[in-house]
């Protein structure tokens, strides 16, 4: 079992016998106390305070306190259950409505069922909004991604890149990776990358390296107001990659603190509530991020159907 706090809520996540996950409210609705302090055995979590028992539908089957001959129906306990999907090694929990239909998790595709190489966690002590934007951002990475291995403040330099509607959000539209970004050259081979967002917060890049290909799925989630979760999944398909996997990991780290650090120093700023602009184009995908927000609001709000806001555009920007 797991207990992790997720848009304000408490949840336990966990797997069954069958290796199937699900997730629950981690409070015992008896007490209050979290079930994650309890035990599992596979099939049923046993609260650690009065053994109250409850099954992976949320549904309560054992109230050990009770008489035999005391009336009580305990299947009406109930704690709430989150619809929850695995796809390729990820686990995707549905906060909505279930009386609406459920939106299935992102997918990526020419990896079939693989889980991901590595991944990598990391808090961002900011809104979701600010992460979400801060990682889109085209022209941060001169100034906020200086490295050797990576780019220098002197590779600066204009790009024109085509964007398009995608589902529930937009994409890059597949291209050759930009010439001052090195590390991309260590793939080989004809490459291009498509970067693809969607709603509510996730960024997939899909590199395709002759007849390979290497994809960083990256989830942004709430966990309260003032505090983000950032979840960097990463999948290749070049065997050579994988011996290299604990070379590569310190160099993902610490491409995601800066990250993580510039985020930090702008909370010193926002603190102060400014009134903030965004300049076209390079601050163009935070606009979308804004606009698809309100048509998705708009659309559950009134039941009409979700209009994608955004329209192909070439953007051009220096970076």
């Amino acid at each position: 079992m797991v207990s992790k706090t997720l848009l304000g809520k408490t949840i336990l996540i966990a797997r069954d016998a069958d290796g199937l996950p699900f997730a629950v409210q981690d409070i015992c609705p008896h007490r209050g106390i979290p079930l994650s302090k309890g035990t599992f055995d596979g099939r049923e979590i046993k609260c650690c305070y009065h053994g109250w028992s409850f099954n992976r539908e949320g549904r309560c089957t054992a109230i050990p306190s009770l008489v035999e001959d005391q009336k009580f129906n305990v299947e009406r306990v109930r704690v709430h259950r989150y619809p929850c999907r695995e796809v390729q090694g990820i686990i995707w929990i549905y906060f909505g409505d279930e009386t609406n239909e459920l939106i299935d998790p992102p997918k990526i595709p020419e990896i079939g069922d693989r889980r991901p190489n590595t991944a990598f966690t990391m808090p961002f002590p900011c809104h979701v909004d600010h992460a979400v934007i801060g990682l889109m951002d085209p022209a941060h990475g001169p100034f906020v991604h200086r490295a050797w291995w990576w780019r220098s403040g002197s590779s600066i330099h204009e790009k024109a890149k085509a964007f398009a509607p995608a589902g529930r959000g937009f994409k890059m539209v597949r291209h050759p990776p930009s010439s001052n970004s090195a590390a991309y050259k260590l793939l080989g081979g004809d490459m291009t990358t498509e970067i693809s967002f969607q709603l509510p917060s996730v960024r997939i890049e899909h590199i395709r390296a002759g007849e390979h290909v290497l994809c960083g799925l990256t989830a942004v989630t709430p966990i309260n107001e003032t505090e983000t979760e950032l979840n960097h999944l990463i999948y290749w398909t070049q065997p050579w990659l994988t011996p290299l996997t604990p070379l590569l990991r310190p160099f993902v780290r610490a491409f995601l603190k800066q990250d993580r650090d510039i985020l930090i120093m702008q909370q010193e700023g926002l603190k102060h509530a400014p009134k903030l602009m965004l300049i076209n184009d390079a601050d163009m995908q935070a606009k979308w991020y804004y606009r698809l927000k309100e048509s998705w609001a708009k659309s559950t709000d009134t039941g009409a159907p979700f209009e994608n806001p955004v329209k192909a555009k070439k953007l051009r920007w220096r970076s």
